[in-house]
């Protein structure tokens, strides 16, 4: 998994009709030096009703919606946010990056790190073969407190089981380190017979 010291961590909420996704949240979190160092959270304007699944599954309420700045200021305050820096996700190559180009924005070639990929390859090793790799189910796993389907939350709980990832990298290499540090001596066996 790549390594990266400061990254944006971002998830999107949107409400589907008739096919066509609307953004209505945009959240993100700026890490540095493994520690949140800013956040972005925002509600997203639109005059497309907002479908009842939505506003029980995200809390998000029209009112929120429709006091809310429009896509095209949300997304040119989200691009000075990100900036150049690299992006991880959950998911995001599937819904949240083309839909953020639909809008004008397109973010696909700083995505460096997804962390569903992530999950789905460390699944047997390092989550215990966990039950489905929804992003709360992992965050849990991993104890990760955070309440899904609010962006700001799932930018939160993604930034950290990347962390969660790291940490886990940089142990199974210490492991590894040692191991070869004992293997590469033929005595070091013998060592606890000469004290």
């Amino acid at each position: 998994m790549k390594r990266l010291e400061t990254y944006i961590a971002f998830d999107l909420e949107f409400n589907t009709v008739n096919d066509i996704s609307h953004i209505i949240q945009v959240s993100a979190v700026k890490y540095q030096n493994h520690q949140e160092v800013d956040s972005f959270d925002t509600y997203v304007y639109s005059e497309i009703p907002l479908q009842s699944f939505i506003n029980g599954l995200t809390g998000i309420t029209s009112d929120k919606i429709a006091a809310a700045p429009k896509v095209e200021e949300v997304m040119a305050a989200f691009k000075d946010f990100v900036g150049e820096l690299p992006l991880v996700g959950y998911n995001s190559q599937k819904s949240d990056l083309p839909i953020l180009a639909e809008n004008g924005l397109d973010l696909r070639d700083q995505y460096q790190v997804d962390l569903f990929d992530e999950a789905y390859d460390r699944r047997s090793a390092d989550l215990n073969g966990i039950a489905n790799l929804r992003l709360q189910t992992v965050a849990t796993f991993l104890g990760i407190k955070g309440r899904g389907h609010n962006s700001l939350e799932d930018a939160r709980m993604t930034a950290g089981i990347y962390e969660s990832f790291l940490e886990t990298d940089t142990n199974k290499a210490y492991l590894s380190q040692q191991e070869e540090a004992i293997t590469d001596n033929p005595f070091a066996a013998l060592g606890g017979f000469f004290d």
